[in-house]
């Protein structure tokens, strides 16, 4: 049975697509892709209600004919669409138009865009930064003297390399906190562990608490799993963790788990301090919670007289009601996909085996550059170059942000790679219509909140420094300037949000 209850015919659409005001283009006649600008159009579309949901498109052939592109355009168009559900496919059915689960509006901007394809396009959306060299390299280099052995294996570790267990379990034990390789499973990234608790504590259906605002991309994969997301709200500005709320909801939903960032939060930056550390722990413990604590951003502490608080893990150090994940592409390189989870060994043990089902081990090349930073001295000397380019990053991102856009808001966080902004009333999904036309890319507050919330902030990553950071907040400042005109962002689209 066919999905769309209405059709869109060819040459309609792309009526409907050419009486759309005109994008105007950037400083220097920067314009977005024509892909990018034919999905936003079909999306402006759907959103004003012009074109229904539901309704069945036009095949991609028979739309590039209509509109004198290549088919190629039209089918990225399409796939742009489906990843940010306002269009849903079934083979022999086509393609028909959707809305987004709880979020109505345009809220993209986070996957990581290929360097080729970025152009004069300054990229807000992904908060990742070049690798600290020369100790990509180095590393690299010492992985492969030490690869010979591993490559009369097999070359399948589930659990882990033995040796990169037992230099993570040595960290841990380090900082005061006890730990056992048995306690240390190795994955493809943070978000490889994330997968692999949830499919192991969280079936369908199950509830997860999760702060709000959260790390989008983590939402998205809970909401992919089939977990039934609790938001817990943020306190305004650096607070943290309210934990009065916490407690209810811990109390009153019962969630099987629970994720926190309380290490310079992704968006916010804010850094829960000890005493909210130990109040969750207990709290989690007494309602059966279990809670993922992610420490991706641990090490990015900005400014040298900041003390850090204990690890979260440190309440918990068996591992029972805390499951710890860590991951070397924040700290380290985006490109260098190393995570793990930090919990009891039966924890361990049953993430292993479920682990051969999904993706049966982490690459052994990978996991040998990342001991090799740890066990030379390698690993805080890079970490300590990618605090020196992120906190450069952020200085220069404040002063452009605040010279520029004076009525947006903000705290200016003391770690991490973020910065959450209050838009001074502007929508933020307009808003990252209507960067892209002026050449910025920068993901909405929606993307990171539960059921749409959060349409007046922005995510700023600190990605760019010196004259490029001046010239993204020019172009915010122009982008702003299009949403409160409502030029190339319909007719009748709503220019601002008031919270």
């Amino acid at each position: 049975m066919a999905q769309w209850t209405s059709t869109v015919g060819a040459a309609q659409l792309a009526r409907q697509l050419r009486s759309q005001q005109a994008r105007p283009t950037g400083p220097g006649g920067r314009k977005p892709p024509a892909y990018r600008a034919l999905a936003d159009g079909v999306r402006l579309l759907v959103l004003e209600g012009r074109v229904p949901v539901a309704a069945r498109l036009p095949a991609e052939r028979e739309l590039a004919l209509a509109l004198s592109v290549s088919r190629t355009t039209v089918a990225a168009a399409y796939e742009a669409l489906r990843a940010e559900g306002f269009l849903e496919s079934r083979r022999g059915a086509g393609s028909w138009t959707a809305v987004p689960a709880g979020n109505p509006l345009p809220a993209r901007g986070l996957e990581p865009l290929p360097p080729e394809s970025l152009g004069s396009m300054i990229d807000l959306g992904c908060a990742a930064l070049p690798a600290p060299e020369p100790w990509l390299t180095r590393a690299v280099q010492g992985a492969l003297e030490e690869l010979p052995p591993y490559a009369h294996t097999h070359g399948d570790y589930p659990a882990g390399l033995p040796v990169l267990r037992g230099m993570i379990a040595d960290r841990y034990t380090a900082l005061g906190i006890p730990t056992m390789p048995e306690q240390i499973m190795v994955t493809t990234g943070a978000m490889g562990a994330i997968d692999a608790i949830c499919h192991l504590f969280a079936g369908r259906g199950e509830r997860i608490a999760v702060e709000s605002p959260s790390y989008a991309n983590i939402l998205q994969l809970m909401r992919e799993t089939g977990a039934r997301l609790v938001p817990v709200a943020m306190q305004e500005g650096l607070g943290g963790w309210d934990m009065n709320r916490w407690r209810q909801v811990l109390r009153d939903a019962a969630p099987r788990l629970a994720y926190v960032v309380a290490d310079f939060h992704n968006p916010t930056g804010a850094l829960a301090d000890e005493q909210q550390r130990r109040d969750l722990v207990e709290a989690a413990r007494s309602a059966g919670t279990v809670l993922v604590v992610d420490e991706t951003m641990n090490e990015l502490r900005l400014d040298a007289d900041l003390d850090m608080p204990r690890r979260v893990c440190a309440f918990d150090p068996a591992g029972s009601t805390v499951l710890t994940v860590g991951s070397a592409s924040k700290a380290f390189w985006a490109g260098m996909r190393i995570g793990w989870v930090r919990a009891a060994p039966d924890v361990i043990r049953s993430l292993v085996a479920a682990r051969a089902y999904a993706d049966m081990g982490t690459p052994v090349l990978e996991q040998l550059a990342i001991n090799w930073l740890m066990g030379t001295g390698g690993w805080e000397q890079a970490v300590e170059v990618r605090r020196g380019q992120a906190r450069e990053n952020r200085d220069a991102l404040v002063a452009a942000v605040r010279r520029e856009l004076p009525d947006w808001e903000f705290t200016v966080p003391r770690g991490g790679l973020t910065l959450w902004v209050r838009t001074g009333g502007i929508s933020g999904s307009r808003l990252a219509v209507a960067g892209e036309r002026v050449g910025v890319r920068v993901p909405s507050g929606p993307r990171f909140g539960v059921d749409g919330a959060f349409e007046g902030y922005v995510r700023l990553p600190f990605t760019v420094s010196g004259p490029v950071a001046d010239e993204a907040a020019v172009r915010l400042a122009a982008a702003v300037d299009l949403v409160r005109s409502g030029a190339g962002v319909g007719a009748d689209a709503p220019r601002s949000f008031v919270a």
